[in-house]
């Protein structure tokens, strides 16, 4: 019985390392951008006092951190995983930085 992966060897290894980094890095990104952006949200939008959504949206980072990291193992290619981080990453830095001060 052969059994043969199409993502092993070289390709393979560097496909897992690519994922580990992603989890990682890419997961640590997710959730403190989207941290961040929470917090601005419901202090500007939601009037809510700072210390309160800086609580909530510190809790809500250790899930999609998380979320994120499954995410990145569970997606067909290192290049979708990383593309997946990017477009979650991308949207709330926008907003981050587009926000008037």
């Amino acid at each position: 019985m052969s059994r043969t992966h199409q993502g092993s060897g070289a390709a393979g290894r560097w496909s897992v390392a690519s994922r580990v980094l992603a989890a990682g890095l890419g997961g640590y990104a997710v959730a403190a951008l989207c941290a961040s952006a929470f917090t601005l949200l419901m202090v500007r939008a939601a009037l809510m006092p700072r210390a309160d959504a800086v609580l909530w949206a510190s809790f809500a980072s250790f899930a999609l951190y998380t979320v994120a990291a499954l995410w990145v193992f569970a997606a067909r290619s290192a290049t979708r995983a990383w593309a997946g981080i990017c477009g979650v990453c991308a949207p709330c830095a926008a907003l981050l930085w587009l926000w008037p001060a």
